[in-house]
């Protein structure tokens, strides 16, 4: 045989091999697809989510980068909100487990090699409960990390909300001042509910995360913060509190759906107010940062 004729032997050969594999591969591909899909449905039932938005690669929600989800709908009404337009419980979009997670697993690269994974925002998140858990068991499944960013207003401790944190590996939870009266006046309601979900986090040992946002005349006060130190000293499960610093990158948003923004004029805290802050919380054995 000719050698010209034997190589084109030889690479017709090799590009049929390339496209077997090559169809084996995307086989593959489609039933690890299928399997899924069937995973989530067996797991995510018929329940729909209603969402704001989401946010692809988030790096301030939780470890590494994130795909954060921010849902619709919250009771609690912060004059600092940042995300007014996610109060109301009939706005938003639609959306299913199956659906969230393509978008998710797209980004999946990114989680793993960052150390992240998905974050539930808001907006209120524990509003939506159920869905929120037929999510983060979708995302277990894939085993991707799980973390839920919660102001912790749980009405009803039912079984969902166990099953929910079951599938949860780090929970975020907003302390947003624990002086009741303030509280009220800063959020619009008790912080009863806020401090029996924190114990609630304790007595499940699950890891916690506490958020602190420090505003101006309404939080950074030393005997709020002694008090924040003293609540969660002994709380083995809190690994860190990280404090927020008050800003203003929500207040187009009030004045675009034509409400007032109450803290118009209270401006961030400075340097030396987050670090009395934070060293006030050191001496409670806390790690602290900002």
């Amino acid at each position: 045989m000719e050698p010209h004729i034997q190589s084109l032997l030889w690479s017709l050969s090799e590009i049929r091999i390339t496209t077997k594999i090559d169809f084996l591969f995307r086989a593959h591909q489609r039933v690890c697809l299928l399997l899924r899909r069937l995973t989530w449905r067996n797991i995510a039932m018929s329940a729909i989510g209603r969402i704001h938005s989401f946010e692809s690669c988030g790096t301030v929600d939780g470890p590494g980068i994130r795909f954060i989800t921010f849902f619709q709908g919250c009771l609690m009404r912060c004059l600092y909100c940042h995300n007014r337009d996610t109060w109301d419980t009939h706005a938003g979009k639609e959306i299913t487990v199956e659906a969230l997670m393509a978008d998710v697993l797209s980004y999946r690269h990114f989680m793993n090699a960052s150390g992240g994974g998905v974050t539930a925002s808001g907006g209120e998140a524990i509003l939506q409960a159920e869905f929120v858990r037929d999510w983060f068991r979708a995302c277990k499944a894939e085993g991707i990390h799980t973390c839920l960013d919660t102001n912790g207003f749980v009405r009803r401790y039912d079984p969902v909300i166990d099953e929910l944190l079951d599938a949860t590996d780090l929970v975020m939870l907003d302390l947003k001042q624990m002086n009741d009266e303030v509280h009220q006046i800063l959020v619009g309601v008790s912080n009863h509910r806020t401090l029996d979900f924190a114990r609630y986090l304790q007595k499940k040992g699950k890891r916690t995360w506490i958020r602190f946002v420090v505003v101006p005349g309404y939080s950074d006060d030393d005997d709020t913060v002694h008090r924040l130190g003293a609540f969660t000293q002994d709380m083995a499960n809190v690994e860190k509190i990280e404090l927020l610093p008050y800003h203003e990158l929500g207040k187009h948003k009030w004045i675009a759906m034509g409400e007032e923004y109450k803290l118009d004029g209270v401006k961030p805290p400075t340097k030396e107010t987050m670090e009395r802050v934070k060293n006030i919380l050191l001496r409670y054995g806390h790690e602290v940062m900002y």
